[in-house]
């Protein structure tokens, strides 16, 4: 793993240190010249934390277990236990929970690299460059949502083992919204570990921050007759948003499968977008000002 993060930084210090090369006249050059460079290091950035994904089996295997057992154990416990109220398959709908958890919060806790980054004072390397702030962040969140996608194939293939109702539309149709579901995740835990200064800290506060939301997001319960100050507190929940669009999807493309109570797909994608847009601007404003008071 070591081998891989040093070779992934190499990489970046080398697009970093072509970035401080360039003179006041490549700076101002002409916007596709300007829009490339920005993608070189969205990409490179992107590509050393996907590269360090694949070197580490034990994060891979570790990602994968906990779902599984959810999905494995939980779902057709609930079944056996309740049945199938009003025909709802309940392994299916905690299928659909943990698909959308376990992508949402692989994204989120993947940002904690940006401690490790910051630790080694790699951090400060890139941000003394000329790449915009936004392109790093981007790079950084980009790259752990391409970690997160790898953990979801390996959920469907087993949701498609076990009988989950997905058809080929609904298995196309996650394909963009497992992405969109990563990116959401990774620019909340933009905002959380901006000011965080430690592995050890955001280790401590995230089971804090993640633990209430499997029940606030709907995960393996319902949530559409919860008590108000519940409700409340559902409604602020950025996980919820990530669990409903998904089941908005998987149920949506296949009228025939009874669905549970949902909040309108439309609703859902615009919570889901206009949080994003608060998380990665002031997250990404609290990262580099945390950056430049080092």
């Amino acid at each position: 793993m070591r081998e891989a993060a040093s070779a992934g930084q190499e990489t970046v210090t080398g697009l970093v240190a072509g970035a401080r090369s360039e003179t006041a006249a490549n700076r101002r050059a002409p916007h596709p010249r300007r829009w490339f460079a920005e993608a070189s290091a969205i990409a490179a950035i992107a590509h050393r934390d996907f590269v360090k994904l694949l070197r580490d089996r034990v994060r891979l295997f570790s990602e994968l277990a906990f779902p599984l057992v959810l999905i494995l154990l939980l779902g057709p416990a609930l079944q056996s236990g309740f049945g199938a109220p009003g025909g709802l398959d309940l392994t299916a709908f905690v299928f659909t929970g943990v698909l959308a958890q376990t992508i949402w919060q692989s994204a989120v806790m993947g940002l904690i690299s940006l401690i490790a980054d910051r630790e080694e004072d790699f951090s400060q390397e890139i941000f003394v460059s000329p790449v915009s702030r936004y392109s790093i962040v981007a790079g950084k969140i980009i790259g752990e949502s391409l970690v997160a996608l790898p953990t979801g194939l390996g959920i469907v293939i087993v949701g498609l083992l076990i009988g989950v109702p997905l058809s080929p539309v609904v298995l196309i149709a996650l394909i963009p919204l497992s992405l969109a579901v990563a990116i959401y995740g990774g620019a909340f835990g933009l905002l959380v570990l901006a000011n965080i200064s430690s592995q050890r800290t955001a280790n401590q506060i995230f089971p804090f921050i993640l633990l209430p939301q499997f029940f606030l997001a709907g995960v393996f319960n319902p949530i559409h007759d919860l008590p108000a100050p519940l409700a409340v507190l559902s409604a602020i929940s950025p996980m919820r948003y990530a669990v409903e669009l998904t089941r908005n999807v998987v149920y949506g493309l296949q009228p025939g499968v009874p669905a549970p109570d949902m909040t309108a797909v439309s609703i859902n994608a615009a919570a889901m977008a206009a949080s994003f847009l608060a998380f990665i601007a002031i997250g990404t404003v609290l990262f580099v000002r945390a950056e430049r008071n080092r």
